[in-house]
């Protein structure tokens, strides 16, 4: 994967372009998808209103400038497959390049919410379509016929009537001087040929043998390794530095103490990290020095005393619960997470007298240099990123302080460097999900209709801890929805799926207590919310119930919903990120313990651009769910983590992924987004079908601290079996994927 730095010129050399073709230029601030323009070799960009670039070589090859930064979205795969789809080209000859930051030229440079396809799915098809009617128009030239008697196939125009054909690289150059379309017409769905197939991703060659694609690849002559050691607890700070011994080893150029760090910086990191062992920091309280415990008795006494944020409030909840017949009340909780990614954090700085050259994995490659400018004190426009492929993201690279220490180093040093985490430094002094615990409460009528719903949210670092929004927001008529938030030295930020990655969880088992308290069927229970929320809405509705509710009855047809014996199975349906996806876990019981067996997951996120892509997008967030659900957690005590390595922080491991069936919804409607909606429902679904199974309601994470993976009584308590009444079958189209 290359990566274009210096506008025109650099896409030229890196396509071949200097040789003659077509190159266009689009914009990717029009969200109307203005029409491109034409760009020869000698113009001069940032004069002609473009800000991206498509380009047809004479050889046939097309090529596309991609802004937003891969981290294994696939979106070096879908971008191109989207303009290819319009353009009617032969798929191995189309390619993408990596941009580099530009905020004049790009809108969105910023790869989190999952928010890149919906983005730019316009933009590219216009692109795409432009490209095919110029090349048409240069045929028809050349033929002297009209072009409604040409058509486009595999990166050839073909003429219909006497069978002659001529490839897009031997038209590229005539199609450089026809005048550009205002407005082309672009495919109708029914006829994609690309656009909704299994395509593998193009990196996938390039990844496997160990190609230069990640910032851990990165390397500059004359460049300089450092690891930081930074304090080992929150809330303290650095009292005094014995360097003396670290600065002795072999391969050490020096030690610097900054800020609240010390970076080693030598030859290699095997030295540095040798290095390390003997360097000597003493620390001492600097604030609140809190633990796992402190949190659990914050827990209770905001959810008790605490002055709420009221986040949402609809009609009289007070006289609601007053006058119900039965409340239901219970609490959940999770844990601090790990962000984890692969690779581990690192970044490039080289810190000049005329400019700053950054390059390295981020998610937000604009705030890595207005926080660069910052540090520094120099404009912006000093400074250039580079963006690497990133191993893994999940929202911790949308900080900036690993790319600042690089910098900063960089600038004392008065040389170039590369600062790389160890595995422990992330886990001991990164970004995590905040901790949460949530009370909902629920008011029955004597039909077991939900009158009444409350939820407060109390959150460490969270900002707000809920989504006042979401379903069952404006399914129920009186609705209280507040938050309290608890100020922490620990550093948190998003976590994939932020927020809804464990609120889901937690709303979604409430519900299924609520519908147990009434009798009801859980799947039918929600059904009827939606069904309300539709007919009589209750405030403001934020999601859209037709597309909850095409999910919720196609995952419920499609795993059999209630007609299976032995097989226990729970329900779970979220909105998130502009999408829809609903899930049944199944569980059996093995020596006396629950297993998950298998996950369906009915998913809508609008037209599905790469099949492939949307599957491992689906799995990934699915298996990325249950994991941490089940097993991970991150406790402190007096600040410091008790996790440190995978050794002692446990991820899901091969053998513990279930079956996973996928079902998209086939509705036409543009992309929504997928990066993260398969998450957040997986947990619901999960401790559902072990609550089926075993009769034990788990209330917080990870499951596999509850006593319910310890030991099951041989015989198996019995809960609420409500009568099922029989579902109605979607009439939705949809493509499914085992």
């Amino acid at each position: 994967m290359s990566t274009v730095n210096k506008s025109r010129r650099e896409f030229l050399k890196l396509t071949s372009l200097t040789g003659g073709g077509l190159m266009l230029g689009f914009s990717w601030f029009s969200a109307e998808a203005k029409a491109p323009v034409v760009v020869d070799a000698a113009g001069a960009a940032g004069s002609l209103g473009f800000n991206s670039y498509l380009s047809i070589a004479t050889d046939g090859t097309i090529t596309i400038l991609s802004p937003n930064p891969e981290l294994g979205q696939n979106i070096l795969t879908s971008f191109p497959m989207i303009v290819a789809e319009e353009l009617d080209a032969d798929w191995t000859k189309v390619k993408v390049l990596q941009a580099a930051l530009d905020t004049k030229a790009f809108e969105r440079q910023v790869t989190g919410g999952s928010g890149a396809v919906p983005h730019s799915w316009k933009r590219l098809r216009n692109a795409g379509a432009t490209a095919r009617h110029m090349l048409i128009q240069a045929a028809a030239k050349k033929w002297n016929v009209p072009a409604e008697e040409l058509t486009t196939s595999d990166g050839f125009v073909i003429n219909s009537k006497t069978g002659n054909k001529l490839s897009y690289g031997d038209l590229a150059e005539e199609a450089s001087k026809v005048e550009v379309p205002k407005e082309v017409k672009l495919k109708d769905r029914k006829d994609f040929k690309l656009i909704g197939k299994a395509v593998k991703n193009v990196a996938n060659k390039d990844i496997a043998t160990g190609k230069p694609l990640f910032g851990l690849d990165v390397y500059r002559e004359g460049m300089l390794q450092a690891m930081i050691q930074r304090p080992p607890a929150f809330g303290t700070k650095i009292k005094s530095v014995d360097a003396a011994a670290a600065k002795a080893m072999p391969g050490i150029i020096d030690v610097v103490t900054f800020r609240n760090n010390v970076a080693i910086v030598g030859k290699s990191t095997w030295e540095i990290m040798k290095a390390r062992k003997v360097l000597k920091v003493e620390y001492e309280k600097s604030g609140n020095i809190e633990s796992t415990a402190d949190h659990d008795n914050i827990f209770k006494t905001l959810l008790e005393t605490g002055t709420p944020t009221v986040r949402r409030k609809d009609g009289d909840v007070e006289t609601a619960f007053t006058s119900a017949a039965k409340v239901v009340k219970s609490e959940y909780q999770c844990p601090f997470l790990s962000h984890s990614p692969m690779e581990p954090m690192n970044f490039f700085a080289h810190v000049r007298p005329d400019g700053v050259e950054l390059v390295g994995p981020t998610q937000v490659p604009a705030a890595a240099r207005s926080d660069a400018a910052k540090l520094l004190g120099i404009p912006e426009d000093k400074i250039t990123v580079e963006i690497t492929r990133l191993g893994g993201g999940f929202g911790r690279r949308l900080k900036t302080d690993y790319s600042n220490e690089a910098t900063e180093l960089s600038s004392i040093l008065k040389a170039p460097v590369k600062v790389t985490w160890l595995r422990e430094d992330d886990m001991m002094g990164g970004s995590y999900r905040p901790a949460v615990r949530y009370r909902f409460e629920a008011a029955l009528d004597a039909n077991g209709n939900m009158t009444g719903y409350k939820c407060r949210g109390v959150g460490i670092n969270s900002g707000n801890p809920t989504r006042e929004d979401n379903f069952p927001s404006g399914a129920v008529e009186n609705l209280l929805i507040e938050t309290v938030e608890h100020a922490s030295p620990i550093t948190t930020g998003a976590w994939r799926a932020p927020i809804t990655n464990f609120l889901a969880y937690a709303e979604q088992s409430f519900l299924d207590e609520v519908a147990n308290a009434a009798g009801k069927d859980p799947v039918q229970f929600r059904l009827a919310l939606l069904q309300k929320a539709k007919t009589t809405p209750t405030g403001a509705i934020k999601y859209d119930i037709d597309r909850m509710i095409g999910v919720t009855k196609l995952v419920a047809e499609k795993s059999g919903w209630g007609t299976k014996k032995g097989n226990f199975q729970g329900f779970s349906v979220y909105f998130s990120h502009r999408s829809y996806v609903a899930q049944v876990a199944e569980v059996v019981i093995k020596n006396n313990k629950p297993v998950i067996s298998k996950i369906y997951a009915a998913c809508d996120c609008g037209e599905v651009v790469n099949l492939s892509g949307a599957r491992q997008q689906v799995m990934g967030g699915i298996t990325d769910g249950l994991g941490h659900a089940m097993y991970s957690k991150l406790s402190f005590k007096d600040g410091e983590t008790q996790q440190k390595n995978f050794d002692t922080y446990r991820l899901i491991r091969m053998r513990d992924i279930p079956e996973i069936e996928t079902h998209f919804v086939d509705n036409g409607i543009d992309p929504t987004g997928l990066g993260e909606p398969a998450l957040p429902p997986t947990g619901g679904a999960v401790a559902n079908a072990i609550f089926k199974a075993t009769g034990k309601r788990i209330k917080s994470q990870p499951f596999t601290d509850d006593d319910v993976f310890k030991t099951i009584r041989a015989t198996q308590p019995k809960t609420i079996q409500p009568k099922k009444a029989p579902l109605p079958k979607s009439s939705l189209k949809r493509t499914k994927v085992s």
